[in-house]
């Protein structure tokens, strides 16, 4: 009788917990919410169902965090193509007419790097999302 008081007393508070990090989740306090779930995670390890339903909280806690830096990835890459296109059609000008700067044309390099940085970022969340919707497709 005392073992099975214990077991939902502990499914109670591992219902809690996982409703916390719902909770945050909706509030879009990601990290927040999977520190719950990693504290339910430790805590209750013999709560299986509360733990099924962390393990797809925490994908959706994933994708969203992924797609939300995917957003700032794009508009902060989208700016970059424009500021780098701009730069190469000056550089490329005034180095056709021989007044190119080093200053210019380095900004110009600079500018093309980082384009190249944030196009690479881009393409890791793009593929970070595809495989969490495989793996929630899977599940």
């Amino acid at each position: 009788m005392l073992t099975a008081c214990q077991t939902d007393k502990t499914k109670e508070e591992a219902a809690e917990l996982l409703q916390l990090a719902t909770t945050q989740f909706e509030q879009k306090q990601y990290d927040a919410a999977l520190l719950s779930l990693d504290s339910l995670r430790r805590a209750y390890p013999k709560a299986i169902e509360a733990r099924k339903q962390a393990i797809t909280l925490k994908q959706n806690i994933e994708l969203a965090r992924a797609e939300a830096e995917l957003a700032t990835i794009d508009q902060a890459l989208q700016k970059a193509k424009a500021d780098y296109e701009q730069l190469k059609k000056t550089s490329e000008a005034h180095h056709r007419q021989g007044t190119a700067t080093a200053d210019e044309l380095t900004r110009t390099t600079q500018m093309r790097m980082y384009r190249d940085s944030l196009q690479v970022q881009f393409d890791v969340q793009c593929a970070k999302i595809k495989y969490i919707h495989k793996r929630q497709k899977q599940e």
